[in-house]
């Protein structure tokens, strides 16, 4: 639970303090899209499946920080960050940096509590490297459709 709640924090103040393109609207609907992606993905490959876990097996409250306020804040890093003007191969190296950033911190929370939270039933690491980057390609389609809707009205 300590590297949760430390998790939680640092990438909250990074995400907030270093924040300097998102205007609130965007921050919202990054937010809400990441907290409703997160229960749906979660939803199946957690409690249906049995894939993977935070805590326990069980839904439980426990996990609810992991769900809500963990995610969010370095989807916004992300796409603060995110090189929009640069050539085709900085933008593939800056998903590359992040997918091996990802991937790091996911071996932290599998570490024994208090420190990791996050336990594997079936899923490995090797799921993960494949499906990170496609996550945040979703992403960033999805910031973009809110860019695009933003600028129509």
């Amino acid at each position: 639970m300590i590297g949760l709640i430390v998790s939680v924090l640092l990438f909250n103040l990074i995400a907030f303090k270093t924040n300097q393109h998102l205007t609130k609207n965007q921050i919202v609907h990054i937010w809400t899209f990441t907290i409703v992606f997160q229960l749906l993905d979660d939803r199946y490959i957690d409690v249906k499946y049995g894939g993977y876990w935070y805590f326990t097996k069980a839904v439980d409250w426990e996990s609810l920080p992991a769900i809500t306020p963990l995610i969010p804040p370095v989807n916004m890093m992300f796409l603060n960050w995110y090189p929009f003007q640069a050539l085709k191969i900085k933008k593939v190296l800056y998903f590359v940096y992040w997918t091996v950033g990802l991937i790091l911190y996911e071996r932290f929370t599998l570490l024994p509590q208090p420190f990791g939270y996050f336990h594997y039933g079936w899923w490995t690491i090797w799921y993960s490297v494949v499906v990170d980057p496609i996550l945040l390609f979703l992403l960033l389609m999805y910031y973009k459709w809110i860019c695009r809707i933003e600028n129509s009205s």
